[in-house]
This record gives structure tokens, C-alpha cells and sequence, in this order.
């Protein structure tokens, strides 16, 4: 797998190979030509390797893994399946109040997290609580704002008037939480596979 290669030693002695190979064949056309091709696909496989690999940390670069079709998302049936990513973990790419945005699925999570840059994007309108909403996370306790999304759509789901959580702790980290996952008809994991089924399955839009 070409992510696999970044950690390979073998892969950057090849590389290393086919470069002094490119200097001793700028004298042979023929050889020259199979080596430069070969070392365009050796570039093209780091490069692929990078977004994969950056993709775990930057939403930007998790963009462009999603348009590479890297973390593989499709309808089933009445099903839509989401084939796990390279990091171990499953992403859907939804539209949030006319806004398309990756989100980890966090079945550990209680509620559905967002960004304040993705929730200002959306149009989230925030909601002023009575008491502060104290989260624990990993880094400790945080308070967080809460609101609503009017519409929240991938695949064939749909999840409307869904109730959020929007912290600046959360980063650039969007998070389906189980208070999502709860509203499906059923949702499960089947080898690097997540299966998620509607109650009430949407029609999706054709190529």
C-alpha cells in the first residue's frame, strides 16, 4: 500500500537507486526514459503517502484525501458504507447547513462536536445555556457553547435539528457523536467497514 511506504526503508533505497541510476543514463535514451518515468511514479506514490498521512491532522490536506477518494464512502442499498481510513478511524463526508465537512465518527463521544470555524460556517446559531456544558476530554475538562444544526446530510442519511457542542478546544476536529449514531435505525462495524441504516432512507443526488 503506498502509505505503507513512507515507513519502509527499502522504498528510499530504490529512490536513492533509480537517482544515481538517472545520472549514469543521461548518455542512453531508451534507459533514460524508463528511469525518469519510474522516478515520477516513485514521486507520485510519496506524495500520495502525504496527504494520507497528513490528513490525520490538518482538515486541509483530510480535503483533498476525501476528493482522492482515499477514505471511501458509498449506498448500499438502503445502507451507506464508509471504509475505514489509514489512521484507523471512519470519516463522513456530510454537508452541514450547506457546508461540506469531514467528521470523524466518535461512537465514544456523547455529542456531536463542531468547530467554531465550521459551526460559523454553517449558520449553527449558538443557544445561551443557563449552566456552562463542562466536556471531559483527553486533555482535561473544557466548556463548551451549544447550538443546533438545521441539517446535517451524507449518503443517504439525514440528521435534522441535531443538537451540537462547539469549542475553539476542538480545533479543526468535526465529531459525529453517538447522539447522532442513536437517531440511525442501526449502524455497525463489519471488518474495515461501517454500516450506517436510516430509518428513513434519502434519495441520493446521481453523477
Amino acid at each position: 500500500m503506498p502509505a505503507d511506504a513512507l515507513s519502509n526503508p527499502q522504498f528510499y533505497i530504490l529512490l536513492g537507486a533509480l537517482f544515481l541510476a538517472a545520472i549514469a543514463a543521461r548518455r542512453i535514451p531508451v534507459l533514460r526514459t524508463l528511469v525518469s518515468v519510474a522516478l515520477w511514479i516513485g514521486a507520485g506514490l510519496l506524495l500520495y503517502a502525504a496527504i494520507v498521512e497528513r490528513g490525520r491532522f490538518d482538515p486541509l490536506f483530510g480535503r483533498a484525501a476525501a476528493v482522492l477518494d482515499l477514505d471511501d464512502q458509498q449506498v448500499a442499498g438502503e445502507e451507506t458504507r464508509i471504509r475505514m481510513s489509514r489512521d484507523g478511524h471512519f470519516y463522513v463526508r456530510a454537508t452541514i447547513g450547506g457546508v461540506k465537512r469531514r467528521l470523524l465518527v466518535d461512537s465514544g463521544a456523547t455529542l456531536t462536536a463542531l468547530s467554531p470555524a465550521t459551526a460559523a460556517a454553517a449558520g449553527v446559531e449558538m443557544k445561551p445555556a443557563m449552566f456552562p456544558v463542562l466536556l471531559k476530554t483527553a486533555n482535561g475538562t473544557i466548556r463548551a457553547d451549544t447550538g443546533q444544526v438545521r441539517e446535517l446530510r451524507f449518503g443517504n442519511v439525514v440528521a435534522r435539528d441535531l443538537a451540537v457542542v462547539v469549542s475553539p478546544a476542538f480545533g479543526d476536529v468535526d465529531v459525529l457523536g453517538m447522539n447522532f449514531l442513536s437517531r440511525l435505525k442501526g449502524w455497525r462495524v463489519e471488518g474495515q467497514t461501517l454500516i450506517l441504516t436510516p430509518h428513513h432512507p434519502q434519495e441520493t443526488p446521481t453523477a
